[in-house]
């Protein structure tokens, strides 16, 4: 299942992304096309420290099939 990145244009102009499936996981652009970039980024950022500390989380489990 794809992860979700909702965006918004603030009032002065500047992009937001986030990734509500991961909280904390915010970030700004200047461009529509930077502030997804750069959510989708810290999102796998987040997503591999979790995996490190062995936080795997239920929506996680499924990105990976583990086949026989």
């Amino acid at each position: 299942m794809p992860m979700t990145i909702e965006v918004e244009q603030e009032a002065d102009g500047r992009w937001i992304a986030d990734a509500p499936e991961l909280p904390g996981v915010l970030a700004y652009g200047q461009t529509r096309q930077e502030a997804i970039d750069h959510a989708q980024a810290l999102a796998q950022r987040v997503i591999a420290d979790r995996l490190d500390h062995g936080e795997l989380t239920p929506e996680m489990m499924d990105i990976f099939a583990v086949v026989p």
